[in-house]
């Protein structure tokens, strides 16, 4: 959430976020609604001046021996009309608020205006697509032939954009999973966590997925709770309604999560593979800044997830999204897209941001100065490090071979139990899958 100060100060700023975000947005509509809510708060404030006051000519006329049925009349008035408008101002201030919570992060003053994803900027690249000698296979055909992926079971069990995954995809998985949680925890100073799946309306909505994103959600039945999108929701709110001690920060958690998403927004797009699934396995990380270190935290975040794929071979490049294409909570982000041969294009897997303040305003998550003082907000980061089924795709698609068979990246071997190749199976074990 945006400072409330900011918007009823500094308008003009808002108003200009709201343009380079391309948001709907109008920031007149803020301005109706807190001037009809200080209206309110200053009509309420006179008249219980005005029943303090009445409250003591009563109670002198009562010691002086006279009449107050005409006071005392007045009295409930007063009390009418002021519970009366004690009720419009809950709910004038109810108004504000549901319209700052729709309100995008203000960009950083480094990230490139734009419209959309056709006006992001390439940062830098790591290798190059690799030139076959054979026409690559798309990822989906190559794990569907090797019997490593069934799609049309999982569609039988749950529908579409379900995989089930079978003996070395299976084992791949967790090969991922183990690699990526070893080399945040054991290299870059990450504290594991492995938190509830399911998170209350107040998580969601602080990190920013509520009230905006509601439809892409899975919520259980007549329980106000949500399948968590992303490891960010639990991780972000590890410290909701906290205030740290500066000198904790950074602070630093990863987490390795199923992640829920109904892809609302996103029918007919990516429904083959494992590209855009409901339900999917992600490595996150999660960080807490100091807010004149955050922008270095992000470039060291985003560091972390581009040296995953440069230990397992990957081609990639780092894009800085443009105002236009930023996530709803991000101040900055950088995507990093994997080559993907099959599709000859680059296809994002880790999406680094840095949110600033917006969802510790939102969560209440604050640090106590060192010097003392008034505790600040934090501010939060996030970034994808890494989905697991994306970077199995893109392993299948870069390391396979002209006889059908995958050669795994060298990290990831040990994680194999020694194996270093994805055979192609005999036609009868096929059959059984």
């Amino acid at each position: 959430m945006i400072d409330l100060k900011l918007a009823q100060k500094q308008p003009e700023v808002l108003a200009k976020a709201l343009a380079d975000r391309h948001s709907d947005l109008n920031i007149n509509d803020f301005l109706t609604l807190d001037a009809r809510r200080r209206e309110l708060l200053a009509e309420t404030e006179s008249l219980k001046s005005s029943l303090n006051k009445a409250s003591a000519d009563v109670a002198r006329m009562k010691r002086e021996g006279q009449s107050i049925a005409d006071v005392q009349a007045s009295l409930s008035e007063l009390s009418s009309s002021i519970k009366e408008l004690d009720a419009q101002t809950a709910k004038a201030r109810e108004d504000v608020e549901a319209w700052l919570l729709r309100v995008p992060n203000i960009p950083h003053g480094s990230v490139p205006p734009g419209r959309d994803e056709t006006e992001n900027t390439e940062v830098c690249r790591f290798g190059g697509p690799r030139v076959f000698d054979f026409p690559p296979k798309e990822h989906g055909e190559l794990g569907t032939g090797l019997a490593g992926l069934d799609f049309r079971r999982a569609a039988r069990i749950a529908g579409s954009r379900f995989a089930c995954l079978f003996g070395w995809a299976a084992r791949l998985e967790r090969a991922l999973v183990n690699f990526f949680l070893d080399t945040h925890t054991l290299r870059n100073g990450y504290i594991e966590v492995s938190p509830p799946y399911m998170a209350n309306r107040s998580a969601v909505t602080g990190t920013g997925q509520l009230p905006k994103f509601e439809e892409d959600l899975f919520r259980l039945r007549d329980r106000d709770y949500y399948l968590i999108s992303t490891a960010e929701v639990p991780l972000t709110n590890l410290h909701a309604a906290e205030a740290l001690d500066e000198a904790d920060l950074p602070r630093a958690y990863c987490a390795a999560t199923p992640c829920f998403r109904s892809e609302a927004g996103n029918a007919g797009k990516d429904t083959r593979g494992l590209i855009r699934m409901h339900q999917f396995t992600k490595v996150e990380l999660v960080r807490f800044a100091h807010p004149n270190d955050s922008m270095n935290q992000l470039e060291l975040m985003c560091g972390h997830a581009r040296h995953l794929l440069e230990a397992l071979g990957l081609p990639y490049r780092v894009i800085t999204l443009c105002t236009g294409d930023m996530g709803f909570s991000a101040a900055k982000t950088y995507d990093v897209e994997v080559w993907l041969p099959a599709q000859k294009t680059y296809r994002e897997i880790s999406s680094c941001s840095n949110c600033t303040d917006f969802q510790a305003r939102r969560a209440d998550i604050r640090f106590k100065p060192r010097g003392g003082g008034k505790a600040m907000f934090a501010h939060t980061l996030n970034g994808s490090a890494l989905p697991i089924g994306r970077t199995m795709a893109a392993i299948l698609e870069n390391c396979q071979q002209k006889d059908g068979s995958i050669a795994l990246p060298k990290a990831l071997v040990p994680y194999m139990g020694g194996v270093e190749h994805i055979e192609p199976v005999q036609t009868e074990s096929r059959d059984i899958l």
